[in-house]
């Protein structure tokens, strides 16, 4: 992918751009433990399809750079300016938006606050920060892991053990866990990644979060897909999405496919995605 470097929301961010600037924009966010590189067999699919890709490294991950505070890993005041501000530098007014993982909940929080900028949504894995908080005793046993990630310098330690087996015992299924490994082992990279989890699946912050939004809906077009052997997500928090979207709304179940569907499915997902965004236009 063709990379960039944009100064956007006070800090330098490593932005992959491809495709023609005239066509239609689509922004791809990446989750946790990934970067952009995480989109690079991805996008060409895209491309060909006669769209623009623009991909950024989220703050902290990959390239982009690290904010010193633990505050400004905050999704609301952080990543999702971020985005807006990426795609200001950029000249462009709207894009359809997809997110995986963690940049699935910053997708959400951007349909919800700037409905403005974006044509449609599409989450990967992660439903609706609601849905998620209410999806019951299964969802609290597959996020076991976010109680280790809240402890700072105990989840650092526990990860690095034994040439960072653990991680990437943790990380089962990924396509790539050397490359997103090594990309961790960085000064400072490793905290930054987990910051995220400690500010945002922090259950005070969540509880209080979801008292102060008074009107969490999102009103631009929504697909949701869950990948049926997730073993971080189940199923409810994606299908109860639905209630939190004012919306055309279409729920996928991609079958044969763990966390990383956009590696284990994706012609699949290409597919509806294309279908997803034909759809939306007039």
């Amino acid at each position: 992918m063709t990379a960039r470097r944009i100064d956007a929301n006070g800090l330098s961010h490593f932005v992959c751009d491809d495709g023609p600037e005239t066509a239609p924009a689509i922004v791809l966010l990446h989750g946790y433990p990934d970067s952009s590189a995480m989109w690079s067999g991805f996008v060409p699919r895209l491309t060909a399809g006669g769209f623009r890709v623009i991909a950024p490294d989220l703050r902290g991950f990959g390239e982009t750079d690290m904010p010193a505070r633990l505050k400004d890993y905050d999704i609301e005041t952080g990543a999702a300016p971020d985005v807006i501000a990426i795609l200001d530098a950029l000249g462009v007014e709207r894009a359809h938006l997809v997110g995986h993982d963690f940049g699935a909940v910053v997708a959400w929080t951007l349909a919800i606050r700037r409905p403005d900028r974006f044509r449609t949504l599409a989450a990967l894995s992660v439903g609706h920060p609601r849905a998620f908080m209410t999806a019951g005793a299964e969802q609290i046993g597959k996020s076991w892991y976010i109680g280790l990630h809240l402890l700072p310098g105990l989840a650092e330690a526990a990860y690095r053990l034994d040439d960072w087996r653990p991680f990437k015992r943790y990380c089962a299924g990924h396509p790539d866990i050397d490359a997103a490994a090594e990309l961790l082992k960085r000064p400072g990279r490793l905290t930054a990644g987990l910051n995220w989890y400690r500010v945002n699946a922090n259950p005070l912050r969540m509880i209080k979060a979801r008292r102060s939004q008074e009107d969490a809906a999102v009103r631009i077009p929504t697909l949701g897909a869950w990948s049926a052997l997730d073993q971080f997500l189940g199923e409810a928090q994606m299908k109860n999405s639905r209630e939190f979207v004012a919306a055309p709304w279409r729920y996928v179940r991609i079958e044969g496919a763990r966390h990383w569907l956009t590696h284990e499915q994706p012609e699949r997902l290409a597919a509806l995605l294309f279908e997803h965004w034909g759809a939306s236009e007039p």
